[in-house]
């Protein structure tokens, strides 16, 4: 598999709202942003105005689609905080400030033959899997789903939640879990993988795509090494705080080790909204991330990165 080396810069529009609908706990927006429409591909976001001249910054969202016909783009809005609230009380006819697409896209696989491909959301994490699940089996891909949230009202991607915004018809299987028990399987996603990959290898080396919190992340590259071993190829969304979506802010930084032209891994602190949100889970230095406890879980610089600080100064 290969990731693309470049892709269209995101440009800046004043989407209108052409629909909004509750779904479960989350709202769905319809935004008229044509030239964005074109560009998008799943895995990229959106940075999202919201119309308060007290609230500067923009708000990240991933892109549940794109339709270049229709010159529109799809978003799943989990009102959260002030910023999200006032984009999930938007109403057709309203006007949001956007920058789109944003960020690395889903690699696809680069091989002739279809690739086996396991598609996994926690909660709004959900968002662009069904984006992407359309593409992989247009190319012939079999794919699965698993989603799965603390409880059933947090749900997204099954139609038991809601079908336009569904896995259901566009993956071979969908599996769905909630911490509670309130709908499927109660458990995790991760209690659900190791089936899945195991069914799915019989087919070919699968990939497993994943979007959510970064605990979940974790999670799912963990199962995953432990179940493929060496065939593990994970790609992972990561759900950092970026408070401009640009690269300026500096506050979604991420520890990644990667090979440099010279055969040597480093690791070096990269943006998530330009650098991804989308990283091969092998790439991601586990060992820091989460082990800020004085940042509730961000991410510590190893001592090994580039440019990492040393006692007494450089």
């Amino acid at each position: 598999m290969s990731g693309a080396v470049s892709w269209p810069a995101g440009v800046q529009e004043a989407a209108e709202v052409v629909s909004a609908r509750p779904v479960g706990a989350y709202t769905h927006l319809v935004l008229r942003a044509p030239e964005a429409a074109l560009r998008a591909q799943p895995g990229q976001f959106v940075a999202c105005g919201v119309g308060d001249s007290g609230m500067l910054l923009r708000r990240s969202l991933s892109l549940h689609a794109a339709d270049p016909e229709a010159g529109t783009l799809e978003v799943v809005v989990a009102a959260a905080g002030p910023g999200t609230r006032l984009l999930a009380a938007k109403r057709p006819g309203d006007v949001v400030p956007t920058t789109a697409p944003l960020g690395r896209p889903f690699p696809l696989p680069a091989t002739s033959s279809p690739t086996p491909a396991v598609v996994i959301g926690g909660g709004y994490g959900a968002a662009p899997l069904p984006w992407l699940a359309r593409v992989l089996t247009a190319a012939g891909s079999r794919v699965v789903g698993v989603v799965g949230a603390a409880s059933a009202d947090r749900l997204l991607g099954t139609s038991a939640v809601d079908d336009a915004t569904a896995l259901d018809g566009i993956a071979d299987a969908v599996v769905v879990t909630t911490d509670d028990g309130s709908l499927g399987a109660q458990g995790r996603v991760t209690d659900a993988l190791p089936e899945v990959l195991l069914e799915l290898a019989e087919l070919g080396e699968p990939a497993v795509y994943a979007c959510g919190p970064m605990p979940m992340l974790r999670s799912v590259q963990t199962t995953t090494r432990e179940v493929l071993g060496d065939q593990a190829r994970t790609w992972l969304a990561v759900e950092e705080s970026m408070a401009c979506g640009v690269g300026v802010c500096m506050t979604c930084v991420l520890p990644v080790a990667q090979d440099d032209d010279d055969g040597v891994r480093r690791t070096r602190m990269l943006r998530a909204c330009t650098a991804g949100p989308v990283f091969d889970g092998d790439a991601l230095r586990w060992d820091a991330i989460g082990a800020a406890a004085h940042l509730r879980g961000g991410a510590l610089v190893p001592e090994d990165a580039v440019g990492a600080p040393r006692p007494g100064g450089h």
